[in-house]
């Protein structure tokens, strides 16, 4: 098995486990830095002044010009660094001879170190290397009366005693930073668990791969895809989705507010809700789309919204061809269910010998049925039209429905695609049988088919209890339907012919109490 790389969560901590024990030993360190520089300068500042103290006793001066100056001299240097807690106080003449020291054998040799400033009258500091090892030291001009350099005075603290000094404030220092890194580590700790449960423990290369092949996933699906935030906020829309919904390519659209996008109404309206959607069908534009849409969780918190989106525009044309072609064949079915009861009732009455009834009832219902057919194919010319005609004559006439076609109406074949006809013409003849269907006799379905002023001209009326005013506005830009589901995508379609032909749609009161559906197409040569 391959070694599981470190997760984001788990290298940002050990990264700043790291910075932050750089930063407590960098700071740790110039504390100390900053500690021994101040120790020693506090050291240069109490060896000059013991050494100033030391030079200007009347004492010092008196036992230099004495006969034997170390025999007053040492007493009272070795009481004097005692005292002041300093490692040697050495007083010397001009030439470096020393007359005191801590270790008595050194008194009579010469004194190690630089003097010459002292001997020229000024005292000063400096780190030397000495007997007792490197040191700290002031060296102050004795003077006598007469202002001649009678001897130098050397007080010093060696560097090993200031180091003890600094050891000492160890302590203290550990005590500062210890708490420091223990806040810092804790803080990366909490940070790196919280990192932990947001990228759930995953490592750079794994989230890299894995927003690698998802986001190739999500834009190469034949189906649209839109994701929206908690507060209504679009997250993700992929390449089908933009082309579904009729959004450019260079359209901005990542973390806008669904009210701030220009969005098919009905889209718009469902993704604005939020509610849970199977298999609903909207409309986009000229397009029919199956709608999935419901809210995403993980443990529990909701994360979102996600609409999936699926192209259904040629099914739903086909389906509606299909419904089309169906109606048909039911109403052929019945008609020749019809025609052979009538012919069975026909041939019953020759052979009771009352063959000339039987002659008036054949003549009378060849005549109806091929009056019906000539008025049809006379005035339309289109034979998908014209056989979709005398099929809904004929299922109305199942459903117990005058279905009466105007005879003024008169169109040609070569007007417009006869499918788009079909789903005009059909879907409205559906949607008025659907309306007179619960309906009071008698129940009627008034159809006109023409040109006029350029247009082809679709009136379809019925006898039904009407449309509520209030519904007229929904009818074709929601898919709105007679049917008691509310469901239907009959009228939707008509839309979509319409706004495809950019024609013009019309509901008004019928002259037989009903609603009146007018639709105009502009012919080819006169659309702009």
């Amino acid at each position: 098995m391959a070694r599981r790389q470190w997760s984001i969560a788990g290298q940002l901590f050990a990264l700043q486990a790291v910075v932050v024990t750089l930063l407590v030993a960098a700071a740790a360190a110039g504390a100390v830095w900053l500690a021994r520089t101040d120790a020693r300068e506090a050291a240069r500042e109490e060896v000059l002044a013991v050494a100033h103290t030391v030079a200007g006793s009347p004492d010092v001066r008196t036992a230099l010009l004495s006969a034997d100056p170390a025999a007053t001299l040492q007493p009272y240097a070795e009481a004097t660094r005692v005292a002041t807690g300093t490692d040697f106080v050495v007083v010397m003449a001009p030439d470096r001879t020393r007359y005191s020291h801590p270790s008595p054998e050194q008194i009579g040799r010469p004194f190690i170190g630089d003097i010459g400033p002292a001997l020229a009258g000024r005292a000063f500091t400096t780190t030397n290397v000495g007997t007792l090892g490197e040191s700290v030291r002031a060296v102050v001009p004795v003077r006598a009366d007469d202002g001649r350099v009678v001897g130098l005075v050397s007080v010093g603290i060696t560097t090993r005693a200031i180091n003890r000094r600094l050891l000492d404030q160890a302590p203290v220092l550990a005590a500062a930073a210890a708490p420091a890194l223990a806040l810092a580590g804790t803080g990366s700790w909490l940070l790196s668990r919280r990192l932990r449960r947001q990228t759930h423990g995953l490592g750079p290369a794994e989230m890299t791969r894995m927003y690698e092949y998802y986001d190739a996933v999500l834009h190469s699906v034949r189906e649209g895809l839109v994701v929206l935030t908690p507060d209504r906020r679009v997250a993700l829309v992929n390449d089908e989705g933009r082309r579904l919904l009729g959004l450019a390519e260079e359209a901005a659209v990542a973390d806008r507010p669904v009210a701030g996008i220009e969005l098919p109404p009905a889209v718009a309206e469902l993704l604005a809700s939020g509610r849970d959607a199977h298999d609903e069908p909207v409309l986009a534009g000229d397009r029919v789309l199956v709608a999935n849409q419901r809210t995403t969780r993980f443990e529990g918190a909701a994360l979102g919204t996600v609409l999936t989106l699926r192209d259904q525009t040629d099914l739903r044309n086909l389906a509606s061809e299909l419904d089309s072609v169906r109606a048909l064949t039911e109403a052929l079915q019945a008609q020749t269910h019809e025609s052979a009861n009538r012919l069975h009732t026909v041939l019953t009455m020759v052979e009771l010998g009352r063959t000339e009834e039987a002659v008036q009832l054949a003549t009378r219902d060849l005549a109806v049925a091929q009056q019906l057919t000539d008025r049809v194919v006379g005035a339309v010319t289109e034979p998908a039209l014209a056989a979709l005609l005398l099929g809904k004559s004929a299922q109305a006439g199942e459903r117990g429905v005058d279905l009466v076609i105007d005879p003024d109406s008169r169109l040609d074949a070569d007007h417009l695609p006869p499918t788009d006809l079909l789903t005009v013409v059909g879907n409205l003849i559906d949607n008025a049988l659907e309306a007179v269907a619960g309906s009071d006799p008698p129940r009627r379905v008034r159809v006109f088919v023409g040109v006029g002023d350029g247009e082809v001209v679709v009136r379809v009326g019925d006898s039904g209890p009407g449309l509520d005013p209030e519904r007229v506005a929904d009818a074709f830009r929601r898919g709105w339907s007679t049917k008691s589901s509310g469901r239907g995508l009959g009228l939707a379609l008509v839309g979509q012919v319409v706004r495809r032909y950019g024609g013009r749609s019309e509901v008004d009161p019928a002259p037989d109490g009903g609603t009146l559906f007018t639709v105009r197409l502009p012919l080819p040569e006169q659309r702009p």
